[in-house]
């Protein structure tokens, strides 16, 4: 059984006992001590919107101090039961207590040997390799202590789980770079759709032009048709309309914009 005020980590864990508190009468009373707390001079209640540092500054009773937001988490916060960093850095294997079985990336500013020429950066498809090579190697040793000696496995499943926390640390550091490569594709894509736009409307602005040209040859009185038929019917007169002509305009542009 858990020890009382212990939080267990699990999958589908049951929401914390602060749910509890959010009542309409709680919420009523929190309404009363904030119209209380907002009384001008004279007595009567003024309007005004609280923030959560201001409710925090009241004097509001312990059962209801669970309705005012918290303060925002500027460094880690607690989900599940488990602290959660909110620093994008990160934290190396040695700061986590875990043996590193690959050298740390050069430093910028780090120089090799030779001062004449700058670091080399870590090969970490390399060393990946060289991981996943050792785990085989391993799970193999593994499944042979299993038969001969059982009761000494510890040892070797703690190797093994070395490996993966090295490996998956490996991964990671590739997570800034698949970001950067995933914006340059979204930009990409939009870019190639943007110019596809812009090709199919130039495509139809040079057919809307052949058409145009077309009528103007056949003698039909191009301006005054597109004039008649872009106005508001009731402020065109009967004498001004060219119906023959407007059918026409539109009839070649419907089966250029079908086509």
């Amino acid at each position: 059984m858990a020890e009382p005020g212990r939080t267990l980590n699990t999958a589908f864990a049951p929401p914390p006992p602060l749910w509890k508190h959010f009542t309409p009468e709680n919420l009523q009373r929190l309404e009363k001590i904030k119209k209380e707390a907002s009384k001008v001079e004279d007595g009567r209640p003024k309007k005004k919107e609280w923030s959560p540092a201001e409710l925090r500054s009241l004097k509001i009773p312990p059962e209801l101090r669970f309705l005012v937001p918290p303060e925002i988490p500027s460094e880690q916060y607690s989900i599940f039961g488990e602290v959660q960093n909110l620093s994008t850095a990160l934290p190396s294997l040695e700061e986590q207590g875990i043996t590193q079985l690959y050298p740390s990336s050069p430093k910028p500013d780090a120089k090799s040997e030779d001062s004449s020429q700058p670091a080399q950066p870590l090969n970490h498809a390399y060393y990946l390799l060289k991981i996943s090579k050792s785990l085989l190697l391993n799970f193999l040793e593994f499944v042979g202590i299993l038969s001969v000696a059982p009761e000494q496995f510890e040892p070797k499943v703690e190797d093994i789980r070395n490996l993966f926390i090295n490996a998956h640390h490996l991964l990671n550091l590739y997570r800034p770079h698949q970001a950067r490569e995933s914006l340059i594709m979204m930009m990409e894509a939009q870019l190639a759709r943007t110019k596809d736009e812009i090709q199919q409307m130039d495509k139809l602005k040079e057919e809307v032009n052949a058409v145009l040209d077309q009528l103007a040859a056949e003698g039909a009185d191009v301006g005054s048709t597109i004039q008649s038929t872009t106005k508001d019917k009731k402020s065109v007169k009967p004498e001004d309309q060219t119906p023959e002509d407007s059918k026409l305009l539109w009839d070649i542009l419907d089966g250029k914009l079908d086509d």
